[in-house]
Protein backbone atom coordinates (compact mmCIF):
# COMPACT_ATOMS: atom_id res chain seq x y z
CA UNK A 1 0.00 0.00 0.00
CA UNK A 2 2.50 2.09 0.45
CA UNK A 3 5.61 3.89 -1.16
CA UNK A 4 9.00 5.51 -0.01
CA UNK A 5 10.41 7.46 -2.49
CA UNK A 6 13.94 9.78 -2.27
CA UNK A 7 14.21 13.42 -2.37
CA UNK A 8 17.52 15.55 -2.34
CA UNK A 9 19.19 15.45 1.00
CA UNK A 10 19.33 17.69 3.64
CA UNK A 11 21.47 17.41 6.91
CA UNK A 12 18.92 19.20 9.26
CA UNK A 13 19.07 16.26 12.16
CA UNK A 14 21.30 13.09 12.18
CA UNK A 15 18.77 10.38 13.61
CA UNK A 16 16.26 9.12 11.65
CA UNK A 17 13.06 11.52 12.29
CA UNK A 18 9.67 11.45 10.40
CA UNK A 19 7.24 14.15 10.48
CA UNK A 20 3.98 14.97 9.34
CA UNK A 21 3.72 17.15 6.26
CA UNK A 22 -0.03 17.32 5.28
CA UNK A 23 -1.74 13.40 4.64
CA UNK A 24 2.28 11.83 4.28
CA UNK A 25 5.19 11.55 6.43
CA UNK A 26 8.47 12.91 5.35
CA UNK A 27 12.07 11.98 7.01
CA UNK A 28 13.61 15.10 8.10
CA UNK A 29 17.50 13.99 7.32
CA UNK A 30 16.65 12.98 4.29
CA UNK A 31 13.59 14.18 2.06
CA UNK A 32 12.45 10.79 1.47
CA UNK A 33 8.79 10.87 1.94
CA UNK A 34 6.46 7.69 3.22
CA UNK A 35 2.55 7.45 3.56
CA UNK A 36 -0.26 8.22 3.86
CA UNK A 37 0.08 8.78 7.32
CA UNK A 38 -1.71 6.38 9.31
CA UNK A 39 -0.60 4.38 12.08
CA UNK A 40 -0.77 1.30 11.07
CA UNK A 41 1.44 2.02 8.22
CA UNK A 42 4.89 3.25 10.16
CA UNK A 43 7.88 3.95 7.69
CA UNK A 44 10.94 1.42 7.06
CA UNK A 45 13.45 0.61 9.69
CA UNK A 46 12.48 1.22 13.04
CA UNK A 47 11.54 -0.07 15.64
CA UNK A 48 9.57 3.22 15.88
CA UNK A 49 7.28 5.43 18.27
CA UNK A 50 4.54 7.02 16.94
CA UNK A 51 4.38 11.43 17.97
CA UNK A 52 0.34 12.61 18.75
CA UNK A 53 -0.72 15.86 19.06
CA UNK A 54 -4.49 15.95 20.08
CA UNK A 55 -5.31 12.49 18.69
CA UNK A 56 -3.55 13.39 15.25
CA UNK A 57 -0.29 11.51 14.12
CA UNK A 58 2.19 14.16 13.66
CA UNK A 59 5.50 11.72 13.14
CA UNK A 60 7.61 8.77 14.42
CA UNK A 61 10.90 8.58 15.88
CA UNK A 62 12.99 5.58 16.89
CA UNK A 63 11.86 3.53 19.74
CA UNK A 64 14.04 4.32 23.21
CA UNK A 65 11.39 3.27 25.73
CA UNK A 66 9.39 6.50 25.57
CA UNK A 67 9.77 9.56 24.57
CA UNK A 68 9.00 13.21 25.64
CA UNK A 69 6.56 16.05 25.10
CA UNK A 70 9.33 17.69 23.77
CA UNK A 71 9.61 15.19 20.92
CA UNK A 72 6.17 16.10 19.81
CA UNK A 73 6.79 19.61 19.59
CA UNK A 74 9.17 19.44 17.43
CA UNK A 75 8.10 16.87 15.03
CA UNK A 76 4.95 19.61 14.89
CA UNK A 77 7.49 22.64 14.14
CA UNK A 78 9.22 20.95 11.63
CA UNK A 79 6.02 19.47 9.80
CA UNK A 80 4.80 23.15 9.10
CA UNK A 81 8.39 24.25 8.61
CA UNK A 82 8.53 22.00 5.04
CA UNK A 83 4.51 22.66 4.63
CA UNK A 84 5.73 26.39 4.42
CA UNK A 85 8.52 26.01 2.76
CA UNK A 86 7.58 23.49 -0.25
CA UNK A 87 4.66 26.14 -0.17
CA UNK A 88 6.44 29.52 -0.85
CA UNK A 89 9.24 26.91 -3.31
CA UNK A 90 5.94 26.33 -5.52
CA UNK A 91 4.13 29.81 -5.35
CA UNK A 92 7.45 31.26 -6.56
CA UNK A 93 8.14 28.85 -9.01
CA UNK A 94 4.56 29.53 -10.55
CA UNK A 95 4.52 33.40 -9.89
CA UNK A 96 7.48 33.12 -12.33
CA UNK A 97 5.55 31.19 -15.15
CA UNK A 98 3.06 34.32 -14.66
CA UNK A 99 5.12 36.94 -15.18
CA UNK A 100 6.63 35.37 -18.27
CA UNK A 101 3.28 34.34 -19.72
CA UNK A 102 1.91 38.18 -18.75
CA UNK A 103 5.38 39.57 -20.61
CA UNK A 104 4.84 37.64 -23.74
CA UNK A 105 1.12 38.57 -23.64
CA UNK A 106 2.12 41.83 -23.47
CA UNK A 107 4.55 42.23 -26.45
CA UNK A 108 2.53 40.47 -28.68
CA UNK A 109 -0.28 42.77 -28.03
CA UNK A 110 2.18 45.74 -28.31
CA UNK A 111 3.00 44.28 -31.94
CA UNK A 112 -0.60 43.85 -33.07
CA UNK A 113 -1.29 47.40 -32.23
CA UNK A 114 1.24 48.32 -34.45
CA UNK A 115 0.12 46.17 -37.49
CA UNK A 116 0.95 42.51 -37.04
CA UNK A 117 -2.77 41.21 -36.91
CA UNK A 118 -1.54 37.75 -37.25
CA UNK A 119 -0.97 37.67 -33.85
CA UNK A 120 -4.13 38.31 -32.69
CA UNK A 121 -4.96 34.46 -32.50
CA UNK A 122 -1.73 34.25 -30.61
CA UNK A 123 -3.02 36.98 -27.67
CA UNK A 124 -5.84 34.42 -27.15
CA UNK A 125 -3.94 31.75 -26.61
CA UNK A 126 -1.54 33.84 -24.16
CA UNK A 127 -4.58 35.03 -22.06
CA UNK A 128 -5.42 31.30 -21.81
CA UNK A 129 -2.75 31.18 -20.35
CA UNK A 130 -2.44 33.46 -18.28
CA UNK A 131 -5.67 32.72 -16.98
CA UNK A 132 -4.37 29.16 -16.40
CA UNK A 133 -1.20 30.34 -14.34
CA UNK A 134 -2.92 32.78 -12.48
CA UNK A 135 -5.75 30.25 -11.37
CA UNK A 136 -2.82 27.62 -10.62
CA UNK A 137 -1.41 30.33 -7.71
CA UNK A 138 -4.34 30.80 -6.57
CA UNK A 139 -4.95 27.21 -5.85
CA UNK A 140 -1.99 27.04 -4.40
CA UNK A 141 -1.87 30.70 -2.34
CA UNK A 142 -5.85 31.27 -1.01
CA UNK A 143 -6.46 28.72 2.27
CA UNK A 144 -9.88 26.77 1.55
CA UNK A 145 -12.90 27.93 3.30
CA UNK A 146 -14.76 24.58 2.66
CA UNK A 147 -14.97 22.09 5.47
CA UNK A 148 -13.89 18.10 5.06
CA UNK A 149 -17.43 16.46 4.18
CA UNK A 150 -18.53 13.25 2.91
CA UNK A 151 -17.88 13.55 -1.31
CA UNK A 152 -18.99 11.03 -3.75
CA UNK A 153 -15.76 10.49 -5.64
CA UNK A 154 -17.67 9.43 -8.14
CA UNK A 155 -20.09 12.76 -8.51
CA UNK A 156 -16.86 15.11 -8.24
CA UNK A 157 -15.25 12.87 -11.74
CA UNK A 158 -18.17 13.85 -13.37
CA UNK A 159 -17.66 17.82 -12.66
CA UNK A 160 -14.27 17.71 -12.60
CA UNK A 161 -13.00 15.15 -15.20
CA UNK A 162 -14.67 14.79 -18.60
CA UNK A 163 -13.77 12.53 -21.12
CA UNK A 164 -11.39 10.10 -18.61
CA UNK A 165 -12.34 6.56 -18.49
CA UNK A 166 -13.25 5.20 -14.81
CA UNK A 167 -13.93 2.09 -13.08
CA UNK A 168 -14.67 3.17 -9.03
CA UNK A 169 -17.17 1.75 -6.40
CA UNK A 170 -20.62 3.29 -6.14
CA UNK A 171 -19.52 3.52 -2.54
CA UNK A 172 -16.11 5.34 -3.28
CA UNK A 173 -16.44 8.37 -0.55
CA UNK A 174 -14.19 10.74 0.95
CA UNK A 175 -13.84 13.37 3.60
CA UNK A 176 -12.53 16.23 1.78
CA UNK A 177 -13.32 19.57 0.93
CA UNK A 178 -15.34 19.45 -2.56
CA UNK A 179 -14.06 22.29 -4.01
CA UNK A 180 -10.46 21.70 -3.50
CA UNK A 181 -11.05 17.62 -4.34
CA UNK A 182 -12.79 19.47 -7.84
CA UNK A 183 -9.55 20.97 -8.44
CA UNK A 184 -7.19 18.04 -7.59
CA UNK A 185 -8.84 15.97 -9.70
CA UNK A 186 -8.93 18.45 -12.87
CA UNK A 187 -5.05 18.82 -12.37
CA UNK A 188 -4.24 15.26 -12.13
CA UNK A 189 -6.18 14.32 -15.13
CA UNK A 190 -4.81 17.20 -17.08
CA UNK A 191 -1.45 16.05 -15.70
CA UNK A 192 -1.94 12.98 -16.99
CA UNK A 193 -3.13 13.77 -20.26
CA UNK A 194 -6.45 14.92 -20.10
CA UNK A 195 -9.31 13.08 -21.82
CA UNK A 196 -8.02 9.77 -22.18
CA UNK A 197 -6.75 8.84 -19.10
CA UNK A 198 -7.93 5.98 -16.82
CA UNK A 199 -9.23 6.24 -13.29
CA UNK A 200 -9.80 3.15 -10.81
CA UNK A 201 -10.28 3.47 -7.41
CA UNK A 202 -10.17 0.85 -4.11
CA UNK A 203 -10.67 0.96 -0.85
CA UNK A 204 -7.63 0.43 1.59
CA UNK A 205 -8.47 0.33 5.26
CA UNK A 206 -9.05 4.03 5.91
CA UNK A 207 -8.36 5.01 2.77
CA UNK A 208 -9.58 5.19 -0.93
CA UNK A 209 -6.68 4.90 -3.33
CA UNK A 210 -6.74 6.31 -6.67
CA UNK A 211 -4.87 5.61 -9.48
CA UNK A 212 -5.00 7.58 -12.33
CA UNK A 213 -3.18 6.21 -15.12
CA UNK A 214 -1.62 8.44 -18.32
CA UNK A 215 -3.66 9.12 -21.84
CA UNK A 216 -1.55 7.05 -24.84
CA UNK A 217 -2.04 10.97 -26.33
CA UNK A 218 -0.66 12.52 -23.36
CA UNK A 219 1.99 15.15 -24.11
CA UNK A 220 4.33 17.12 -21.18
CA UNK A 221 2.57 20.06 -19.46
CA UNK A 222 4.32 23.96 -20.46
CA UNK A 223 4.47 24.53 -17.11
CA UNK A 224 6.10 21.35 -14.96
CA UNK A 225 4.92 23.31 -12.09
CA UNK A 226 1.38 22.73 -12.73
CA UNK A 227 1.74 19.33 -12.88
CA UNK A 228 3.16 16.99 -10.40
CA UNK A 229 4.05 19.88 -7.77
CA UNK A 230 0.69 21.52 -7.71
CA UNK A 231 -1.10 18.16 -7.40
CA UNK A 232 0.95 17.21 -4.46
CA UNK A 233 0.03 20.80 -2.60
CA UNK A 234 -3.70 19.91 -3.01
CA UNK A 235 -4.14 16.36 -1.88
CA UNK A 236 -0.91 16.18 0.65
CA UNK A 237 -1.65 19.22 2.01
CA UNK A 238 -4.86 20.90 1.14
CA UNK A 239 -6.52 17.26 1.08
CA UNK A 240 -4.68 15.52 4.22
CA UNK A 241 -4.08 12.92 1.35
CA UNK A 242 -1.02 11.73 -0.32
CA UNK A 243 0.09 11.56 -3.70
CA UNK A 244 2.74 8.97 -4.95
CA UNK A 245 4.20 9.52 -8.53
CA UNK A 246 6.58 7.33 -7.77
CA UNK A 247 5.69 5.55 -11.19
CA UNK A 248 5.92 6.93 -14.78
CA UNK A 249 2.75 7.37 -16.61
CA UNK A 250 0.54 7.05 -13.31
CA UNK A 251 -0.35 9.18 -10.34
CA UNK A 252 -1.27 6.64 -7.25
CA UNK A 253 -3.64 9.07 -4.79
CA UNK A 254 -4.81 8.30 -1.16
CA UNK A 255 -7.90 10.06 0.32
CA UNK A 256 -9.14 9.41 3.47
CA UNK A 257 -12.40 7.50 3.40
CA UNK A 258 -15.56 9.06 4.59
Amino acid sequence: MTRTTEAPHRLDLADPFWVRVGGGMEEVSSGRRHGPADPGFPPPGGPWDALWSNGRLIGWELSRGGHTRSSAKRAQDEGERISRERRAYLLGRLGHKLRSSVLALQESARQAAFGRQELLEDIYELAQDVGRRALAMEAVGVDPKDPPRAVVLGAALNLAAVGVHRSLPEDAVVRVSEPVLRDALTRACEWMGGAGCTVTGELLDSWWRLEVIASPARRPLMVPEMGEPLVRHLVDTLLEGWLDAGTPGRAVIYLPAG
